[in-house]
Parts: structure tokens; sequence; C-alpha cells
């Protein structure tokens, strides 16, 4: 799947938005994807995980993690299209942890999907979830996310102000 085919879906769903937006991190954009927006539509978020599944399958996973609540629905379609158990790690007094039965060991060898990137930090947070059940990290580089790996899908990209944030 090309970026202007990711984008089409955005824009089809009403998800490509314009104005000024303070995100998440802290930072301001003047252009902002509403990834729920396309990820609502079953067809859509199939598509978008069947196509990002196709470029992480090399990876050998065994299980699909993603941070509650925005990575929840993507990492569960990424989940589907490599037949692997899709979990997620949510906040319990701030913290990014695992619940509802959900757990991880060290055989396992873990992919973090998350719908959004800015600053990195809900990323971070949940590869940090993976660590502390002795999951040994192997990562793909990606520049913009600080100190840590990743595949970016698409390589969508809107400007803030002062860096770039990356979607799906």
């Amino acid at each position: 799947m090309t970026s202007d085919e990711v984008l089409n879906l955005f824009r089809s769903s009403g998800a490509l938005l314009e104005g000024h937006f303070k995100l998440s991190s802290g930072l301001h954009s003047g252009g902002y994807l509403q990834c729920a927006l396309v990820l609502q539509h079953p067809a859509h978020a199939g598509k978008l995980g069947q196509a990002l599944g196709a470029q992480l399958r090399a990876l050998g996973a065994t299980k699909v993690l993603s941070p509650a609540l925005g990575g929840l629905i993507i990492g569960h379609e990424v989940g589907r299209e490599l037949g692997l158990p899709a979990i997620f790690a949510e906040r319990v007094d701030g913290k990014l942890t695992l619940r509802r039965g959900f757990s991880l060991n060290a055989a396992d060898r873990v992919v973090v999907i998350e719908d959004v990137v800015t600053t990195g930090g809900s990323t971070r947070e949940t590869m940090d979830v993976a660590t502390a059940a002795d999951v040994i990290r192997r990562e793909i580089r990606k520049p913009n996310v600080p100190s840590r790996k990743a595949v970016i899908f698409g390589d969508l990209s809107v400007r803030t102000e002062d860096k770039e944030v990356n979607f799906l």
C-alpha cells in the first residue's frame, strides 16, 4: 500500500484535518490525521493492518503489543494479518501495564504497534512494558523516534512547530 493510497483512505474517511491542533505531546500542528476516523471502518483498518503486517512478517514476532487506546485497533488488525495474539497495555495510576490476563515472557518476540508517533513517549513506554517482562528487544531504526527504533507505515507526516509527526 502506497503513501498515496493510505492518504486517500484518510481523505475519504474525513480524517485529514487542517487548522490549528495541540497534540497530546503538547506540540502544535497545522494538520492532523485522525486515525480513529479511518480505523472505525473495518475494511480500512483491515487494509492498513494487512499492509503493515506484511512489512513486519519477517521479524518472526509471537505477539503484537499496543498501547490503549490509540494503538488498539491497528494492533488488532496487524495481529490478525500475522495470525498472532494482539494484546494491549493500559494506564493504571499513570503507568502503562498489562492487565486483563495479558502476559508476556522472555520467549516472546513482540512487535509494538502504535497509530500515531509524535515524541515517541507512549511507544517507548509500551516497549518498556515488554522489557519488564524480560522480552529481549530487536528493534528497527527510524531516526525521528528518539532513542528507540520503529517501522513507520506509509511515511505520512505533518509538520509541527518543531518536528514531524508520523502516522501509522
